[in-house]
C-alpha cells in the first residue's frame, strides 16, 4: 500500500514528464513548420503576407525559440 507521499511523487512525476512530452511536441511542430517556411518560394510567401526575409529571419531560430 502506497503511503500519500508517495501518491503525491507519482503525480508530480506524471505532471513533469507530461510537461516534458508538451514542450517536445512543440519543438517538434515548430522544426517542421520552420522547414515547410522554408520550402516557399517568393510568390506563395507574398499569398501569405510575408517576405523572403521575414521567411530568412524566422528559419534562422532554432527550434526552442518562438
Amino acid at each position: 500500500m502506497a503511503a500519500k507521499g508517495d501518491v503525491r511523487i507519482g503525480d508530480a512525476c506524471r505532471a513533469a514528464m507530461l510537461r516534458v512530452v508538451s514542450v517536445l511536441e512543440t519543438w517538434a511542430a515548430r522544426a517542421e513548420q520552420r522547414r515547410q517556411l522554408a520550402g516557399l518560394d517568393a510568390r506563395m510567401l507574398r499569398d501569405i503576407g510575408r517576405s523572403e526575409a521575414d521567411a530568412l529571419r524566422e528559419t534562422a531560430k532554432p527550434f526552442w525559440r518562438a
